[in-house]
């Protein structure tokens, strides 16, 4: 997940989905043990992490500044991207293997689980393309890149 200032993807020349301003990109990697249940929870977890400053869309000052408060807390948007490259195993060799990640036919109803769940909290969310070659671009605000896991 990253705060960002504005995040696009782009498949085949075309603009298929895009956020602008402060919100969220996030990266969706889903392996063999992930179930509905923790789509959900990851997809509240984001949405409720308090990152941001209490004046729209201004980062996080930390200690003294503003008062900390969530993507949901200020009705941001978010970018949902499927990403099974986040399950690379680089332990051995020059050659990533991604056996950790889950099949299409397993990740996909999960990102979109995470991205109803989205949706059902109230945010704004435009996705990517799944299992498509996409150019996604962003404006990283901090920078803030978090790795969240929920089990």
């Amino acid at each position: 997940m990253q705060r960002v200032d504005g995040a696009g993807v782009v498949v085949e020349g075309a603009d298929v989905g895009r956020i602008t301003g402060p919100g969220l990109l996030v990266l969706v990697g889903v392996t063999h043990s992930d179930d509905e249940s923790i789509a959900r929870r990851l997809a509240a977890k984001i949405y409720d992490l308090r990152i941001f400053d209490a004046t729209q869309g201004e980062s996080c000052t930390g200690p003294g500044g503003g008062r900390e408060v969530s993507a949901a807390d200020l009705g941001l948007p978010v970018l949902v991207v499927s990403q099974f490259t986040l399950y690379a195993d680089t332990r051995k060799g020059r050659r990533p293997t991604w056996d950790a990640a889950a099949p299409g036919p397993v990740a996909e109803p999960l990102v979109d689980a995470v991205v109803n769940e989205l949706r059902a909290r109230g945010a704004d969310v435009a996705t990517g393309s799944f299992g498509a070659d996409m150019r996604v671009s962003l404006v990283n605000d901090g920078p803030m890149t978090i790795i969240m896991d929920v089990d």
